[in-house]
């Protein structure tokens, strides 16, 4: 398979599921795979889909998206008489995850219901199926490829292969580590800001304002502020949100206005606006406690004596990332910054603007004094581990071994999928529109399935 069907794979799996919203009325079967019918609508539509998310629609786009179609229904159908396992869970999770993405995309649930002409409820219950089927495909599609491995020769051999005026050029990528503290404030001043915001609730139940100008003139919000301190969210989107800001939006009753509560960004009060199932829109006011300098410099002390221990010897970074980082992210992924593809090498435009400063003082290997800075309007301090650094380069086998192992992977799998279709594609009853036929990569497939083993 070209990359360029890859790609729109992609696409097929991502929104394939979430066509049928926009049908249009005449329609027309492109293809029969089985029992289940590929429509031209399906494929019209995924196009429209990537367009609406600005997505670069590649030349052929229409020919490669049947294509995944077929794929996807062949693969989907081997799993179903291989009894693979897809739970109602994971079909429920994977709904919810897409319904959240097409949110973000338009804004709102509102702006994706009337866009639709049909609620959430309705949105999922269409899609349910389609899901169902691609959870199939890619369980059968892991199956196939799960014994498949790369040796060092295989490597070296798909590296050769690439012409050397072809060989993408890399910018310098660092890997850098941290451990992050955060200052606590005192009591007293906790017990001022609790109080402040009892008062600001009080004024909402007397009537005497509204909870979104309040939130406009006292949250300490960025991201909230300027809209009265509004946010929807989703029960299921643990990773998102504060546990403890997330478990207050689904114990309130709409209207009702919390008690101060505290979160790892400071201390809320929170209105339930609406609740839908497992979505909700609440409105929120922050207040963060600023600790003193004394307060301030009590953290910079204990990151010292951190440091300390890692320079002598007594424990490794990683071990004392894991003690003392207060950083939520890196108990999950560990204490370095991770790249757009989730690995540990980044280059200088994804770090913040006080760490490229930082580390045009610092040397690779070196560790950074304790350095007091501004994380989202918290007051924060960090020591910063330099850990490595490559220089600008041509792709080559000794400084980019692992992502040329992992592309010589990802082809040797695409070849055994291919390789599997063309042997099952003759046991399925397989009917094609001879308009599409037209298309070079459909072509095979009525070869293929002319070749019956019945």
């Amino acid at each position: 398979m070209k990359r360029t069907a890859l790609f729109l794979c992609f696409l097929l799996i991502t929104l394939f599921s979430f066509a049928q919203q926009y049908k249009v009325v005449a329609d027309k079967i492109l293809g029969v795979v089985g029992d289940r019918v590929i429509l031209f609508s399906d494929i019209k539509n995924t196009i429209d889909d990537a367009k609406r998310q600005g997505r670069e629609i590649p030349e052929g786009a229409e020919c490669s998206i049947m294509e995944q179609a077929l794929v996807s229904k062949v693969l989907m159908l081997q799993a179903e008489k291989d009894s693979l396992p897809v739970s109602d869970e994971d079909v429920e999770a994977d709904l919810d995850q897409r319904v959240r993405m097409f949110i973000r995309q338009y804004g709102s649930q509102q702006v994706l219901e009337e866009i639709a002409g049909k609620t959430i409820y309705q949105i999922k219950d269409e899609a349910r199926e389609s899901v169902r089927e691609n959870k199939l495909a890619e369980a059968m599609q892991r199956k196939i490829v799960e014994n498949v491995h790369i040796t060092p020769n295989e490597v070296k051999a798909y590296y050769e292969k690439i012409p050397k005026d072809s060989l993408p050029f890399f910018e310098s990528e660092l890997e850098i580590c941290q451990i992050i503290m955060y200052p606590k404030a005192n009591r007293d001043l906790e017990k001022y800001i609790v109080d402040e915001l009892n008062n600001y609730k009080r004024q909402v139940e007397l009537k005497i304002t509204s909870f979104d100008q309040l939130a406009k003139r006292y949250s300490e919000d960025p991201g909230s502020k300027d809209r009265g301190g509004e946010y929807q969210l989703n029960r299921n989107e643990k990773g998102t949100w504060d546990p403890a800001f997330l478990a207050m939006a689904f114990r309130l009753k709409p209207g009702e206005i919390s008690a101060p509560f505290k979160s790892k960004f400071g201390y809320h009060i929170m209105q339930l606006v609406e609740r839908n199932g497992d979505d909700a829109i609440v409105r929120h006011i922050l207040r963060i406690p600023v600790p003193t300098d004394g307060e301030i410099q009590e953290t910079v002390n204990k990151l010292d004596t951190v440091r300390s221990k890692i320079i002598a010897g007594n424990t490794a970074f990683a071990e004392a990332a894991s003690k003392y980082s207060e950083d939520e992210a890196a108990k999950f992924q560990g204490p370095c910054v991770l790249g757009r593809d989730g690995s540990t090498y980044v280059t200088i435009d994804q770090l913040d603007k006080d760490l490229v400063l930082m580390l045009d003082k610092m040397k690779v290997g070196e560790y950074s004094q304790p350095v007091v800075y501004d994380d989202n309007g918290k007051k924060a301090v960090r020591i910063v581990y330099y850990k490595s650094r490559s220089e600008p380069h041509r792709l080559n086998l000794q400084d980019d071994y692992n992502k040329i192992a992992q592309a010589a992977l990802e082809e040797k799998k695409q070849q055994e999928v291919e390789n599997w279709l063309m042997k099952k594609i003759p046991s399925y009853y397989i009917m094609l529109a001879d308009e599409i036929q037209s298309c070079e990569q459909i072509r095979k497939w009525a070869d293929a399935s002319s070749q019956k083993s019945f």
